[in-house]
């Protein structure tokens, strides 16, 4: 055999490999990443392969089969937890200008932000909402695949080293007020004001296998679709347009966009450059 049908036989070998770890992984716990994109995800594997001590992606099959803590760190590696309050300051200045005077029109408004991590960004959204006078009459419904993150996020305690970045954030976002009125400090973090928590259900939702479960006024799904295959991603705009009402805004990622999905025609843009857009039919 050369060594060009060496690797290409060992290149088979490793993606039969992935099939079936994600195969089992999806038919014993139902956590679906089989449509997630497989350069992210190999790497994530074999880091959690190494971090179990194994030495083999069948290695890690077999320990994710008899070991549900193992499952666990799996899921927390290939959960996408990258986040910060007020990301991407522009967004926030954008939702304020071209969202806000939207929401305003409806008497209740409901607001589905998927993907929500350890809910900075939902925090976020809460005080922008908060600032706007528009709190006192919305649900945020926050979900995310991981219940560990989402415990996390129900905290509402963040470190106190990043509060000047968050607070920097906050600024270049269009804040209001002074950003430190909204958390307290102490010895674990900055503990964030239980007011911002009253109107947000955090959840656990798949979004590469769960359905649609409300009618929301808005959507914010930021740098998650990036991780999913075209495949996935149709499957998720489809599911935010079932989800949203007519005239319901959706909100992605500076890396995500509408086009060549199948939904393109059914949005207006609001904002080109926030990925800002307009359900219209």
């Amino acid at each position: 055999m050369s060594a060009l049908e060496g690797d290409a036989v060992n290149v088979e070998r490793e993606t039969v490999e992935i099939d079936l770890l994600l195969e089992a992984v999806y038919r014993f716990y139902g956590f679906d990443f089989r449509q997630y994109a497989r350069a992210s995800l190999r790497r994530r594997l074999y880091r959690r392969v190494a971090l179990e001590g194994l030495t083999s992606l069948t290695g890690l099959l077999e320990r994710l089969l008899h070991d549900a803590a193992c499952m666990e760190r799996l899921l927390l590696d290939l959960s996408i937890n990258v986040t910060a309050m007020f990301r991407d300051p522009t967004f926030f200045h954008a939702f304020r200008t071209n969202v806000v005077p939207l929401l305003r029109t409806h008497p209740f408004i409901r607001i589905w932000s998927a993907g929500c991590s350890t809910g900075e960004e939902t925090y976020s959204l809460a005080i922008v909402l908060m600032e706007e006078g528009l709190y006192d009459r919305t649900r945020i419904y926050a979900t995310d695949i991981n219940e560990a993150v989402l415990q996390q996020a129900r905290q509402a305690v963040f470190p106190l080293e990043k509060m000047r970045e968050y607070t920097e954030n906050y600024v270049a976002g269009g804040g209001t007020r002074a950003f430190s009125e909204y958390y307290s400090t102490g010895y674990e973090g900055a503990q964030f004001d239980r007011r911002l928590s009253d109107n947000i259900v955090f959840a656990r939702h798949n979004l590469a296998t769960d359905r649609s479960f409300n009618e929301f006024q808005a959507i914010v799904c930021r740098n998650v679709m990036i991780y999913f295959d075209t495949q996935l991603q149709n499957r998720v705009h489809g599911l935010f347009h079932e989800s949203l009402q007519r005239s319901g805004v959706l909100a992605l990622g500076p890396k995500e966009s509408l086009a060549f999905t199948p939904h393109f025609d059914a949005y207006d843009v609001l904002d080109q450059r926030e990925k800002l857009y307009r359900k219209v039919r």
